[in-house]
């Protein structure tokens, strides 16, 4: 897959090994931003790794290889009513931002999740993120609400917006 970046391309490649120190730097610079995620540090590789479904997890590079952002999923819940259902995150980096990189990002997480039988992707988000909420509903995802006050950050109390995509493609 690939996706228009102003004059250059990227490409949409399954997230490994190769791409974690460069992957682990953009999630560093949406926790500096401070409206990504209540994460202060980002975790090492291998508990990062080890977090992360191996399946719905995707990088987007440039045409050097650079990584522009990536997507990745986690399960909600080990109990079986809930085995189609996953949160993700997906980063940019900063200086590829409005170029598309997200959305193909997550086009790519919709399509796996689909083959998988995935029926529910969501995620919280800041609702000071507003390019984050943008993109989510551009490819599909609703605002179920808002959790008010659900956790401290840097000592202050936090909202998070609770979206969803439900599979139309599942029963």
């Amino acid at each position: 897959m690939s996706v228009g970046t102003g004059s250059s391309s990227s490409v949409i490649v399954p997230l490994t090994a190769e791409h974690a120190e460069q992957v682990l730097a953009i999630y560093r610079a949406g926790i500096d931003e401070g409206n990504a995620t209540f994460e202060t540090t980002p975790p090492d590789w291998e508990t990062f790794d080890a977090a992360k479904l191996p399946d719905h997890r995707f990088v987007a590079l440039d045409e050097h290889g650079a990584v522009l952002g990536w997507v990745a999923a986690t399960k909600v819940s080990d109990r079986c009513a809930y085995a189609g259902v996953v949160e993700h995150s997906v980063y940019v980096h900063p200086a590829a931002r409005g170029r598309g990189v997200a959305s193909a990002l997550l086009k790519a997480l919709i399509d796996s999740t689909e083959q998988a039988g995935v029926w529910t992707i969501q995620s919280g988000i800041f609702p000071e993120n507003a390019a984050s909420l943008a993109v989510h509903q551009r490819a599909g995802f609703r605002v179920i609400g808002t959790r008010e006050r659900i956790g401290r950050h840097h000592g202050r109390w936090r909202d998070v917006v609770l979206v969803e995509r439900r599979s139309p493609a599942i029963d």
